[in-house]
This record gives C-alpha cells, sequence and structure tokens, in this order.
C-alpha cells in the first residue's frame, strides 16, 4: 500500500469502546476490554507510522480521547480509565515528538450525537442505563453534532494544536475539574446516588443499547440521536 500511496502523513485514532453501567455490574474483562481498544489499539497504530515519520521530521497524530479522560463520570469507569491512560499517553507522546516535528493532538470530545448508544454495551439494569445514556446524548446544546464535530477535528490538526475540546458540555466539565475537582466530584456523587440507576446482584449479562430499547428511548426526548443514526449509518 506504501508503495502506491506514499508514507502516511496523518494518523488519526479514532476507534473506541464502552460499556455502561455501574461499577458492581463491571467485571474484570470489561476494564481490559477497554484498555485494549482505547489504550493500546492508538499504541500499536502509532509504533506504525511513528519510524518513518520522524526520520521524514514531519507527520500529525491525533487521538481521539474524551472529556472522560480529564474527568471520570458514573458508570462509565473502565471506559474513564481507558481514557484517562489515553490522555497521558497522547499529552507525553507529543513533548517527545516535537524536536522531530510531528504534532500530536489530543482530541476530548464531550456529548456527541453520532447515532452510536445503540452499539454501545450496557451492563446492570440495561433499560434505565440506555434511557439516561441516550437521553443525554440527544441534549441540543450539551452535546455537538459529528460533523460539526469532525471539521473542528480537522481545524485542529492543520494546525497542530495539542488538545482541543469538542462541545459545551466538554469545555465546562474540563472548567470544572481544573478549578474545583473536590466540588464536582460531589456533584457528580450526587448525581450517581439520586439520578442512577442502582446495580442489580451478581452477574448480568451485556446487552447493547438496541436491545435495551423503552418507550422513553423512543420518544421525543431522543430525536436527535435517532436522527444521528440513520445520517452516520449507526442502524
Amino acid at each position: 500500500m506504501r508503495e502506491k500511496l506514499g508514507e502516511i502523513d496523518v494518523l488519526i485514532n479514532n476507534a473506541g469502546q464502552i460499556v455502561v453501567g455501574r461499577f458492581e455490574n463491571q467485571d474484570t474483562e470489561a476494564f481490559e476490554d477497554a484498555m485494549q481498544t482505547n489504550f493500546w489499539g492508538t499504541h500499536y497504530a502509532v509504533l506504525e507510522v511513528y519510524p518513518q515519520m520522524r526520520a521524514r521530521r514531519f507527520g500529525r497524530i491525533v487521538n481521539i480521547a474524551s472529556i472522560g479522560g480529564k474527568i471520570a463520570f458514573p458508570h462509565l469507569l473502565p471506559y474513564s480509565a481507558s481514557k484517562f491512560a489515553l490522555v497521558g499517553y497522547s499529552q507525553g507522546l507529543r513533548i517527545e515528538m516535537l524536536k522531530y516535528n510531528v504534532l500530536v493532538t489530543t482530541v476530548c470530545p464531550g456529548l456527541m450525537r453520532t447515532g452510536s448508544p445503540r452499539n454501545a454495551d450496557f451492563t446492570g439494569q440495561t433499560e434505565k442505563e440506555y434511557a439516561w445514556f441516550k437521553i443525554s446524548d440527544s441534549l441540543p446544546v450539551g452535546s455537538i453534532g459529528a460533523k460539526a464535530a469532525a471539521r473542528k477535528i480537522i481545524r485542529a490538526l492543520s494546525y497542530g494544536d495539542a488538545e482541543v475540546h469538542l462541545g459545551l458540555s466538554a469545555r465546562i466539565a474540563s472548567i470544572a475539574q481544573g478549578l474545583a475537582p473536590g466540588l464536582t466530584a460531589d456533584a457528580l456523587g450526587l448525581v450517581d446516588k439520586y439520578m442512577l440507576p442502582s446495580p442489580v446482584p451478581g452477574k448480568p449479562e451485556l446487552q447493547k443499547g438496541s436491545e435495551s430499547e423503552s418507550e422513553v428511548t423512543q420518544s421525543a426526548l431522543t430525536q436527535l440521536t435517532r436522527d444521528a443514526e440513520t445520517a452516520n449509518n449507526q442502524t
């Protein structure tokens, strides 16, 4: 492929995996799977392109992390742990690659309307977990559409920005975490205690979002996400 198309100038690491549910209903395998995709997948891809980028003294690497890699959200612990690892890796990689003119950009999206919740994995009270996740994804002000996000990512790549936050929710969360980490954690603890589903006993089976639909997730509250499902071939 390289003989036909030439060397790789840009690498965008965008693969991601998520399991939504309480810590009590997440097993060790969920953490391992998240790390394999969200962290190690990026690392192995970087290893493939880094030597020739360094030799040519040019390259762009974009790592799609998450605001969940800057601040931990309840019911997303395996995801957040892997994204925290990715953010640290991406930031450190930029520091060490600057001398070779290889610019690494860390992208931290907040809520994004990609239509992907139906293909995410859920555990515990799956219908309730899917409902809050899909409704959050549909918030018109707090979430960002896929096309708008893509434009911002390309712009950051072109300018070689160190880091970019996508969406209002990501910017607010990053500021809150930086200014008042204790207060932010306490606030999220209240959300977890009073608004999110309780755990179920034993080891529940994983279900896709598409297997956890309810009247709530098919209501007007999730219309934007359902539109995104069609637009982004998630159906």
